[in-house]
């Protein structure tokens, strides 16, 4: 019985998460594609692998030569039910620099959901509540509500802090909860 009721919370909470992502060293990364402000004449240049530990690592140049000044990296996966959930959890490990975490609830909308993350350079757990997500498209905040969860087809980062930069974002796993 005692084991029981050690073992319930952890059982209680893997039950009301969801792993969107984790990834290990034999993760398949043939859905996380890169897109580049060379989409619009930029000459950034991102790149997303498989570290040696088994982290994806989202890694480049931002240059602002030519209007450009941004890379993201996109998963996109089949429409995932997210109403029982109401936040992200990531484990990342950044370089420093600010990133933008990105969900769209359909993936052919134009508009994303976006949070800013403030990053360490150590590892972190980062808490994202849906509810402050906010829509944007090229940059513009819209007149949308905020992300209410409901369904989920991809998920990415971004970053664009409109300098000439190098940056590098691991990340180890996204969840919802």
């Amino acid at each position: 019985m005692l084991i029981f009721k050690t073992l319930l919370p952890l059982f209680f909470a893997l039950m009301t998460q969801l792993t969107l992502f984790d990834f290990d060293k034999n993760s398949d990364l043939s859905q996380w594609k890169t897109v580049d402000d060379v989409v619009m004449g930029g000459r950034s240049d991102g790149n997303f692998y498989l570290s040696k530990a088994g982290h994806g690592v989202f890694t480049g140049t931002i240059s602002t030569e030519n209007n450009g000044g941004f890379s993201s990296v996109q998963y996109r996966f089949q429409k995932t039910n997210t109403a029982p959930y109401k936040k992200y959890l990531l484990r990342i490990k950044g370089d420093g620099k600010r990133y933008q975490f990105r969900v769209k609830s359909d993936a052919s909308h134009p508009h994303s959901y976006v949070h800013y993350i403030q990053t360490s350079g150590s590892w972190q757990l980062v808490e994202i509540p849906f509810a402050q997500l906010y829509a944007t498209f090229r940059g513009r905040k819209l007149d949308l509500p905020n992300f209410q969860g409901g369904a989920l087809e991809q998920i990415g980062f971004l970053t664009g802090n409109k300098r000439n930069e190098n940056f590098k974002l691991e990340i180890d796993f996204i969840k919802v909860e």
